[in-house]
């Protein structure tokens, strides 16, 4: 079955103390208020580059966004802005540590919600977008936040990649990514449902795209890494993704980026590890790309309640 389903999980497992933010994850954040039912939320579409705080922006001009929504109560005038994004950083999320002593790569991959009070307009505007979508009552807002709180506990991994056949329109899909966007298009999605009716405005998300022939499932960590796993298969993965470490000095980096080059364009290999489970990508032309498409505001139906 294509794209594989992203799998969701009944809790969120505690983080391995290894794992460690440069930047913490949602300082400021807060509980979602309970609004009065009576209440008029404004809904609005944020989006800035990726790193925008430390690098302005110099990932927009790659097309490399960061996604948010915010919120803006009539009663109270109070703002609220919520996101989702990675506990431990992009790197940790898309590439496993080789901890000495371990068999298995080790994944410090985590994401989740964010919800703090007031929306940094200058952020979001500067770069971006900061644009009204939709108004919503607080009793629809109320639902959302019950959905927002199911949605946070039972997905919560990390995916980087979108993995296609091809760059064709109606490529097929093996995998779907799990990230910033696809959060902010599932809540959009779930207030569509509820009633809220968008603006007819363009909306366009960043993906990164892999490019590969027809997956191979290869097993999971306790069938491959275990007592009983495959040595030579173990060892081809640890290898592949040893390159992809941080990196200390600039011409590590370099030695590395040629393996990487060998391996993913001259080689055709690629190792993704999606739902807990490793597969190789028999990698195609143009290998990788970075895409920033349209994907059109939501059309609801009060009849869909579905999370």
């Amino acid at each position: 079955q294509w794209p594989v389903p992203y799998r969701r999980f009944d809790f969120r497992p505690k983080t391995d103390p290894y794992c460690q933010a440069r930047y913490t994850f949602c300082p400021t954040g807060s509980a979602i208020p309970v609004m009065k039912e009576e209440d008029v939320i404004e809904v609005y579409r944020l989006q800035a580059p990726v790193w925008e705080f430390k690098y302005g922006d110099l990932l927009g001009h790659l097309k490399i966004m960061h996604d948010a929504v915010g919120f803006k109560s009539s009663l109270t005038g109070k703002n609220y802005t919520m996101e989702w994004y990675e506990l431990f950083q992009l790197g940790n999320c898309t590439f496993p540590h080789l901890r000495p002593g371990m068999d298995a790569p080790f994944w410090c991959n985590q994401g989740a919600a964010c919800f703090y009070e007031g929306i940094d307009d200058a952020h979001w505007k500067e770069n971006g977008t900061l644009v009204l979508v939709t108004t919503i009552s607080g009793a629809m807002f109320n639902e959302m936040a019950q959905w927002v709180k199911y949605d946070n506990e039972t997905g919560i991994y990390y995916e980087t990649w979108t993995v296609q056949a091809s760059p064709e329109k109606q490529s097929v899909i093996w995998f779907d990514s799990y990230e910033c966007s696809k959060f902010i298009l599932r809540t959009y999605q779930k207030l569509a449902d509820l009633g809220a009716v968008f603006k007819k405005i363009q909306t366009n998300y960043t993906s990164i795209i892999l490019f590969s022939g027809e997956p191979v499932y290869l097993g999971n960590e306790t069938s491959i890494f275990g007592p009983l796993g495959n040595k030579t298969l173990a060892a081809a993965i640890r290898d592949f993704y040893n390159p992809f470490k941080p990196h200390q000095s600039v011409r590590e980096f370099f030695v590395d980026l040629l393996k990487i080059i060998d391996r993913v364009i001259l080689n055709h290999q690629f190792y993704l590890f999606y739902n807990l489970e490793y597969w190789f990508l028999p990698m195609k032309f143009p290998y990788l790309k970075i895409i920033y498409e349209e994907v059109p505001l939501p059309v609801g139906s009060k009849a869909s309640f579905g999370v």
